[in-house]
């Protein structure tokens, strides 16, 4: 009985293992190409408009949140400088008012203790009283008295030097001019004719001596 038919009892098992990698592979048909239409550019044309705009916008946008953050750091930048000067400003002020304050104090402490003392010396220089001297005690009364004077000058010009204010004049006139202003002539108010007459009462005398040794000289001269 005849055996059934096997196609694969004529393949080469050994050969096809071992063929070779590089054999051409069948490619596939190229398929069909084609111009894209007016429609379809057109509408990539809309669609770049659309995507342009949309980028113009978030430009803008983006501009807008630079110019408010720029802002925000230029017055945050106020801020923290302003701070610092104003602290540094203040603390040295406080400093300074505080010790010309505690100046004003230690002065007017001391002014005080000047007028306190100055009040005493005061009294003692007023208590003076010479109608009760006797002649038995008036020697040391005299010296007594005189150590009260010397002490009360003593007090005062003590303050003179400490305030200047002590020193100035009982009287304000002042016979010296003022600085600035300047010396007024007394002839300042005469007239014109007033000063010829005066000028010429002045020198009136000269000019008689004048003419007179003139007139001598000329007849001396006709005489020769």
């Amino acid at each position: 009985m005849p055996t059934q038919y096997d196609a694969t009892e004529f393949v080469d098992t050994d050969f096809q293992a071992h063929k070779s990698p590089y054999a051409a592979a069948p490619t596939a048909a190229p398929g069909p190409f084609r111009a894209p239409t007016r429609e379809e550019v057109d509408v990539k044309v809309t669609e770049a408009q659309q995507k342009l705009a949309e980028l113009k916008r978030a430009q803008e946008e983006l501009e807008r949140e630079r110019s408010t953050l720029e802002e925000l750091r230029r017055r945050q930048m106020e801020f923290q400088s302003g701070r610092t000067e104003m602290v540094q400003h203040l603390t040295r002020g406080l400093g300074l008012l505080e010790e010309a304050e505690f100046a004003a104090r230690r002065d007017a402490e001391q002014m005080a203790k000047s007028i306190g003392e100055m009040r005493d010396a005061l009294a003692k220089v007023q208590a003076l009283r010479e109608e009760g001297w006797t002649k038995d005690n008036f020697n040391v009364e005299l010296t007594r008295a005189l150590t009260t004077i010397e002490n009360a000058r003593s007090e005062w010009n003590g303050a003179r030097l400490k305030y200047p204010v002590l020193s100035r004049p009982l009287n304000g006139a002042a016979s010296d001019p003022q600085p600035g202003q300047t010396a007024v002539s007394p002839m300042a108010d005469q007239s014109f004719g007033q000063l010829c007459r005066l000028g010429l009462a002045l020198t009136w005398p000269l000019a008689a001596i004048a003419l007179t040794a003139l007139g001598v000289l000329i007849f001396e001269l006709l005489r020769r």
